[in-house]
């Protein structure tokens, strides 16, 4: 999935972190468990709705954990290298 966001400019960069996270979580009433890949995506406001979808399309999950934060700041270079690495 990463590869495939990245590829198609949803995400400038994607961290996939490969150490099972246990999830504990309320699913259909009951409260489940699994183990869980977190990824941190890199994209941009522009990008999320597009970037959404994809992952819905390409995720196991029915309902995937797809969530933003904003970036409050971050350097230059960085955000430019970020917008430039989404742009079609």
């Amino acid at each position: 999935m990463a590869g495939a966001l990245v590829r198609k400019r949803l995400a400038a960069c994607v961290n996939v972190m490969t150490i099972p996270a246990k999830s504990v979580y309320r699913w259909k009433g009951e409260v489940e468990t699994a183990s869980e890949v977190l990824m941190l995506i890199k994209t941009t406001r522009r990008k999320f709705a597009a970037l959404e979808k994809e992952i819905r399309r390409l995720h196991t999950y029915q309902t995937p954990e797809v969530i933003a934060l904003p970036i409050a700041a971050g350097s230059k270079a960085y955000l430019e290298w970020l917008r430039d690495s989404v742009k079609a």
